[in-house]
């Protein structure tokens, strides 16, 4: 059996998920995918796969050896162009990551539109909430809310996000003024796992380099930043977010900005590729493409997130929450 063509279906059960995806994506059959998986497996001496009838983990030696796969597809795939002289055609399938929440309102409008600039370029868009390798999983580039530790990555800056608190205007109308961190305890906290459901940070008090921590007790906490934000627009309490979750919310009035001045400094916003991509034409032209249009549309989300509205909602009568 070739080796290549074996380590192409193997990458294709991993991307897949199982045997079974590896053998749809490639047009094998469910025993030749098998057959691919024990022949790198002879070849190497040791188990790659650990195999359930639905899944499938990579072993300790499957996770270095599929780094290697990846890293040596791609190459191989490079120099297929250069000895085409396609290098200066965009073509192929691009891989692209972000959160959950970045993808769906933020980067998928833009990949839309690329792929109808491109036609020849196929998009896969991986919306994923957790740290990923870029290398390790045959990323092509990453939209990055955070800041960036050194690496060999190549970033692109496209803006800045703010960690606000909102509440709803008629919660805020109904509860105890919020005019320090302090003032969180007396509220009703919906908290989202990713943004801190222990504590939320604050910048140090005068005199101290310390960030300040202050605890929180959430009522409700959710995976997810969309149903956070629903609950607090339906008044059930106070929740922090990335100014650009709720930028539309704030410029319409359904929610509104407390502690402003006791945010902490904004988180940067960047598009990254591993060293080396930026001079595959689908990466480049993806960039040369994406970067105005990223750069435009957090521009805009951070100028609505700054606009207040111009009068609260009247109060309803009795509290919220009962308790």
């Amino acid at each position: 059996m070739d080796r290549i063509d074996a380590m192409k279906i193997f990458v294709a059960a991993l991307d897949e998920g199982s045997l079974a995806g590896a053998s749809r994506k490639t047009g094998r059959s469910a025993a030749a995918v098998s057959r691919a998986i024990a022949f790198l497996e002879a070849r190497v001496g040791v188990p790659l796969l650990h195999r359930t009838t639905r899944s499938i983990k990579l072993s300790e030696a499957g996770e270095r050896y599929a780094v290697a796969c990846r890293k040596m597809l791609m190459d191989l795939e490079e120099a297929d162009r250069n000895a085409a002289g396609e290098r200066s055609v965009p073509r192929g399938t691009l891989t692209i990551t972000t959160t959950v929440f970045s993808g769906v309102e933020v980067l998928r409008p833009v990949v839309d539109a690329f792929m109808e600039e491109y036609p020849t370029v196929n998009v896969r868009l991986y919306l994923l909430d957790r740290p990923v390798n870029l290398i390790d999983e045959g990323m092509d580039l990453a939209l990055r809310i955070t800041h960036l530790a050194d690496s060999t990555l190549i970033a692109h800056r496209i803006g800045e996000v703010r960690r606000v608190i909102v509440a709803s205007p008629r919660y805020l109308a109904m509860h105890p003024r919020i005019t320090d961190p302090a003032d969180l305890s007396k509220h009703q906290i919906i908290a989202v796992e990713h943004m801190g459901q222990d504590s939320w940070s604050f910048p140090p008090l005068e005199g101290s380099s310390v960030p300040r921590a202050v605890s929180i007790t959430p009522r409700l906490v959710v995976n997810n930043a969309r149903a956070a934000i629903a609950s607090v627009i339906e008044g059930h309490g106070v929740t922090r977010m990335l100014s650009y979750h709720v930028a539309p919310e704030i410029k319409q009035g359904l929610l509104q900005v407390v502690l402003a001045d006791a945010e902490p400094a904004p988180i940067p916003v960047h598009l990254v590729s591993p060293y080396g991509r930026l001079s595959v034409p689908k990466v480049r032209a993806f960039v040369d493409f994406a970067l105005p249009r990223l750069r435009r549309q957090y521009a805009c989300l951070a100028k609505d997130a700054e606009t207040q509205p111009s009068a609260p909602i009247p109060p309803r009568r009795g509290r919220v929450f009962a308790g």
